[in-house]
């Protein structure tokens, strides 16, 4: 049970730290407001729970026989993640100081779910953190049902993180600051979602090459 516990511990712990489920959360917040945060945030928690699924079912096995599923997710993952970059800076350069917060509207919150769903899917860290959990519960000899379990966890874990993540982003102090300094703040996430996707595409061609 204190194994369990610890399990679901560290993934709270990576749920919590930066990376790029919390930007698309947080940008979708500031930029689109409460709801679309939200919604993003229950795209992110619903990619958690199909990880641990698969996981659940044996992915792992076949993520062992085929490394090459692992590349491909870099280069997929990487390419979205240069494509949000790409989405924030062109935000941030066309936006004026007459339309500080422009595109506030632009995203619905269907599209943001597919965005948050997407996000996790396709990023190999995600699967590379379930394959070490998976190996440490069958170690433990856990169920299928227990892993489930430990899977619904860690997607309430997932909702409760991100979707306090999306209720401070949305508040009007900080879209107060987002307005005033959109530009900043969307360049911001322009670099940041770039620099991390550049890297994953980049690893990603390196594996391809080896």
């Amino acid at each position: 049970m204190l194994g369990i516990a610890g399990v679901l511990f560290g993934i709270f712990l990576a749920q919590v730290s930066p990376g790029p489920n919390l930007m698309a959360v947080s940008s979708a917040s500031l930029g689109s407001g409460r709801l679309v945060g939200f919604s993003t945030a229950a795209g992110v928690a619903t990619g958690v729970f199909i990880w641990a699924v698969l996981f659940a079912l044996g992915i792992g096995a076949f993520l062992k026989a085929f490394p090459q599923t692992i590349m491909a997710m870099r280069l997929l993952g990487g390419g979205y993640l240069v494509y949000l970059g790409l989405k924030a800076l062109h935000a941030a350069i066309a936006s004026s100081s007459d339309r500080p917060v422009a595109g506030r509207a632009e995203m619905r919150a269907g599209a943001a779910y597919r965005r948050g769903l997407f996000v996790v899917m396709t990023n190999p860290k995600a699967a590379l953190m379930w394959v070490a959990v998976s190996m440490y519960l069958a170690s433990a000899g856990l169920s299928t049902l227990q892993f489930l379990a430990i899977g619904v966890g860690a997607s309430i874990s997932a909702t409760v993180v991100y979707g306090t993540y999306a209720l401070i982003f949305s508040t009007g102090t900080v879209t107060r600051v987002y307005a005033r300094f959109c530009r900043v703040i969307e360049g911001c996430f322009g670099v940041a979602f770039g620099g991390i996707g550049a890297k994953l595409f980049i690893d990603g061609i390196r594996e391809l090459k080896a």
